[in-house]
């Protein structure tokens, strides 16, 4: 039991990593926060001689995110975007009918696993514009399939807002870091894509989290890509 359970805390505890890199923190932070949920955020930076040590005191797993509640550790994002709008309301949660549900579903899942070389050649970075950073055509297949996802899902949509199903849920978390690194590196876009990355940027929740990550003084050299571009 960490030193938070320990201390009977009745906010959740939210560990995640450095702002400006950690993608996956990125995910259940923005379903948090989205549903309003009051939650204590611990954050661990990444790659120094103490981030496994510090991480263990939350999860054995040695990765961020990790969210507690109460006495219950949950390590995974996608677990903990599912936890979450199971045990907090206004939680945004799957699309509420079959057929797109097992879309968004199927269409996490393959986030989830999938994407290696998007993910590796170009990592999330808040801190600004990036150029000089040319897909490899593996990477350029992952973001022609990334935008035919969301084409389909735009289909499905139930016409009520400009998130992937019209309203905002755990599949625009888990996607928010892709529109991101899709804005950072200047990648060419179909014009559903283009207007979802838009969406995406200009929510609220992910500028704060962008701005936090801009103000982080860490620099991971093994996650810089590509010359900045000075305004």
């Amino acid at each position: 039991m960490n030193k938070a359970q320990r201390g009977g805390r009745k906010r959740p505890i939210l560990v995640i990593g450095n702002k400006n890199y950690s993608s996956w923190s990125l995910r259940p932070w923005l379903v948090l926060r989205k549903g309003g949920v009051d939650f204590e955020e611990q954050r661990i930076a990444l790659d120094q001689p103490d981030t496994a040590a510090k991480i263990a005191r939350y999860s054995g797993a040695g990765r961020v995110p990790v969210l507690v509640d109460g006495t219950l550790v949950v390590w995974d994002s996608l677990a903990i975007c599912e936890y979450a709008a199971e045990r907090w309301p206004g939680v945004p949660g799957w699309p509420r009918q079959r057929e797109p549900r097992a879309l968004a579903r199927a269409a996490v899942c393959e986030m989830h696993s999938g994407f290696t070389d998007l993910r590796q050649e170009l990592p999330m970075n808040c801190r600004g514009h990036r150029r000089g950073v040319v897909p490899s055509p593996r990477a350029a297949a992952d973001i022609a399939r990334i935008q035919w996802i969301w084409a389909q899902c735009r289909t499905q949509h139930d016409g009520s807002g400009p998130w992937l199903f019209g309203n905002f849920g755990i599949i625009d978390a888990m996607f928010a870091p892709v529109a991101l690194r899709f804005e950072t590196y200047g990648v060419e876009l179909d014009a559903t894509a283009a207007a979802y990355v838009a969406t995406v940027c200009g929510e609220s929740a992910v500028q704060e989290w962008v701005a936090a990550g801009r103000g982080e003084p860490e620099v991971l050299a093994d996650e810089e890509r590509g010359i900045p571009v000075v305004a």
